[in-house]
């Protein structure tokens, strides 16, 4: 199956660019509420499960015992913009813990955010793992590691006891397979895992709602959940797409970009789980495409709905401030 055209980009009236991708939405309870094209193929979700990976943190009893509030929980959910006050926190949960950015093993990379990368390389500041935008999470996974007693060196392997908690809490939340046979390597160096998108749905309405989990997971899980919308800064930075989408309506909306066109989303009031995969790897598309997912499914609130369909396209303008066209969502989300 060919998945459908769910983004098109336009110049001079004209369609430039097409961006073909699948879409489900599903409620705790496993229920389809919404699918487009073909969704039963894995995908690798890397960051938009960010906030699953973060449950060992809190289930652990690391993050009481580090005196965590919800900027620590966001930033261990995080794929943060590198700004100053990412990598303040970042380093803070490490020194909690008694470690510092050399317990890291995430690599580092310039921030995304351009006029906080332009000034670090002005300063002559040394880049360090703690501008990477995965350091909130591996902050989160070197303090369970410690809490826990476990020696945090290596704990991006396969087989550390944080990553087989890791793996657990996944397939609890999505009912899907973790194993070396559907596991590939992350950019930030921790496994990733190949599941259908449903499964990955399933688990973001599961993680918003509690529901089939046990009560110490569903606990832990809407925790991390209510953190993220209550920092949003923190797992996203300024103008970023989740910090956004979850601004636009305060507890309300769940949002988490990933690599190669992943975004997931939930509506935690009404109980649903969205996830998004744009083929060709374009974030300008899955961004756009979520948007109008949500604004398909939000109920009883219009002002939101249109606030997100207006997320869900925008106008593309050239480096002199002329208009040149649009990204906008195709019939197949409107």
């Amino acid at each position: 199956m060919v998945n459908p055209v769910l983004v098109e980009v336009t110049r001079g009236g004209r369609v430039e660019s097409r961006h073909r991708g699948a879409a489900v939405a599903v409620d705790a309870a496993g229920k389809t509420i919404f699918s487009t094209g073909e969704t039963s193929t894995p995908i690798f979700p890397r960051s938009a499960i960010k906030a699953m990976q973060a449950l060992p943190l809190v289930e652990s009893g690391a993050a009481d015992a580090y005196g965590f509030g919800d900027r620590e929980i966001a930033l261990a959910c995080s794929s943060h913009s590198g700004q100053p006050e990412h990598v303040a926190v970042a380093g803070a949960m490490l020194k909690a813990a008694g470690r510092d950015v050399g317990a890291l093993e995430c690599g580092c990379h310039w921030p995304f955010n351009m006029k906080v990368a332009t000034k670090l390389a002005a300063s002559g500041e040394k880049l360090t793992a703690l501008h990477n935008n995965c350091s909130g999470k591996h902050a989160g996974f070197v303090c369970a590691a410690c809490h826990l007693g476990h020696s945090p060196a290596g704990y991006i392997n396969y087989d550390h006891p944080v990553q087989v908690m890791v793996r657990e809490a996944l397939g609890d939340l999505t009912g899907a397979h973790y194993g070396v046979d559907n596991c590939g390597t992350d950019g930030c160096s921790i496994p990733t895992y190949a599941v259908p998108l449903p499964a990955v749905a399933h688990g973001v309405a599961k993680l918003v709602t509690g529901e089939g989990l046990a009560p110490e997971r569903a606990k832990a899980a809407r925790r991390i959940v209510k953190a993220c919308m209550a920092e949003p800064f923190y797992v996203a930075g300024s103008r970023r797409a989740c910090t956004r989408l979850m601004e636009l309506a305060p507890g309300k909306i769940f949002a988490k970009t990933g690599a190669e066109g992943v975004f997931c989303a939930a509506l935690p009031e009404q109980g649903v789980g969205v996830a998004v995969k744009c083929d060709d790897g374009g974030t300008r598309a899955a961004e756009a495409m979520i948007a109008a997912i949500l604004a398909l499914l939000v109920d009883g609130d219009d002002a939101l709905r249109d606030g997100l369909r207006a997320m869900s396209g925008h106008t593309i303008s050239n480096w002199n401030g002329i208009e040149t066209g649009h990204v906008r969502v195709t019939e197949a989300l409107s």
